[in-house]
């Protein structure tokens, strides 16, 4: 019954991964919402990689590695949201030239 249950939360796991992912993909306008998608994928991942874990009975001190590679990610994206306002006024993407 427990292996059901973390079953199906995987799996509900791996389909809000999947709406992320298409937002992502097809939403590109502002950098915010870019952001937000991309921190909303490595929560999934980092679930995932936590229920995994624990029906292995595995060891999570990779899950410290992975949560410090997403802290870093987040602040990384953060500061190029405040330079990109700070020098252009916005964060909307389509108005920009980066070539």
């Amino acid at each position: 019954m427990f292996y059901l249950l973390m079953k199906i939360i995987i799996f509900m796991l791996i389909y809000i991964f999947i709406v992320g992912n298409y937002i992502f993909c097809f939403n590109y306008k502002h950098l915010l919402i870019m952001l937000l998608m991309l921190e909303l994928m490595s929560m999934m991942i980092f679930f995932m990689f936590y229920m995994s874990l624990i029906m292995l009975d595995l060891n999570f001190y990779y899950l410290m590695l992975f949560l410090l590679i997403m802290v870093c990610e987040g602040v990384l994206g953060i500061s190029i949201l405040v330079y990109m306002i700070r020098i252009y006024g916005s964060d909307y993407y389509m108005i920009y030239s980066f070539l």
